[in-house]
């Protein structure tokens, strides 16, 4: 695995490829205050590759008022790779309809690239870069068990990640526990009434799905991971002191500290849980893809 380009200004996007629009699709329920949306591109080169666990870079138009030609984001490729009917490469990813308030002067901003990929209308052109990074692998021990944890859409990668343990990899025998967290059920992406591909690997012999919501979704209060996380604590801590585990992370930053105070919980303590967590970094199989 090479090693993770941290910041956007460090990835390379004059290699660009013109992509078609071929759906835009809302996955989250009518209910939900947020809007998620699984958008379909068509890559117009047929030799465009990409593997599951990469992401692509998407140049959304910059503020001409500041001599910005574009703006760059990156997201998460959330299926397998597939083919249109033409045989061009076809992309899906995830989109979250974003804003943010101004700290200082309380003005609420619509976020640039999510609002214009959003917009976009079956049969616009976009164009994108990449594709970057393979975070997620596929151990070569077909025994292993494998930790995900997944926020909002954080949990594009593993949809995609399952699908190719379960439908490509035939002598998998690790477990698969995805534990996946979102404010409330109307927030759950893949796992709804519009889209609801994680139950079909239920009656997977090593497939588990663990829903971890916010208490308070209303009040905004954050993700209960404690709870959700805690009533596997045992289990999970001799999973974690299993050399063949592997953990891997998606979604917003905060998460990192929000799953440190629950794993040092497991672990009875602080240092012991960095201990145990620099032993999983130190061999790669504690991996982080965070925004």
């Amino acid at each position: 695995m090479s090693e993770t380009i941290t910041r956007l200004a460090d990835y390379d996007t004059e290699t660009r490829y013109r992509t078609t629009v071929v759906s835009s699709e809302c996955i989250t329920s009518e209910q939900s205050d947020e809007e998620v949306r699984e958008i379909e591109l068509d890559v117009d080169l047929p030799d465009f590759s990409y593997q599951v666990g990469q992401s692509i870079g998407v140049l959304a138009p910059g503020a001409a008022e500041f001599g910005q030609e574009y703006h760059f984001r990156l997201y998460s490729v959330a299926d397998l790779p597939e083919r249109s009917e033409s045989g061009n490469p076809r992309i899906k990813i995830c989109v979250r309809r974003c804003s943010y308030v101004d700290p200082y002067s309380g003005e609420r901003y619509d976020g640039v690239a999510s609002n214009y990929l959003c917009d976009l209308k079956p049969g616009d052109e976009l164009s994108i870069t990449g594709p970057y990074g393979l975070p997620f692998e596929v151990p070569e021990e077909r025994d292993a068990d494998l930790i995900l944890i997944g926020s909002g859409t954080g949990i594009a990668p593993f949809r995609a990640f399952v699908k190719h343990i379960y439908r490509n990899v035939p002598d998998w025998k690790g477990r698969v526990w995805l534990f996946y967290g979102a404010k409330s059920g109307l927030e759950m992406l893949y796992m709804n009434d519009r889209k609801n591909d994680f139950p079909r690997f239920y009656d997977e012999e090593t497939f588990e799905a663990f829903q971890a919501l916010s208490p308070r979704p209303s009040w905004d209060d954050p993700i209960d991971w404690g709870e959700t996380i805690a009533q596997r604590g045992d289990e999970l801590w001799r999973m974690l002191g299993d050399p063949k585990t592997h953990v891997y992370v998606a979604g917003i930053e905060k998460m990192r500290s929000e799953l440190d105070k629950v794993f040092a919980g497991l672990a009875g303590s602080e240092e012991k849980w960095e201990r145990r967590r620099a032993e999983l970094m130190a061999g790669r199989r504690w991996v982080e893809l965070l925004y």
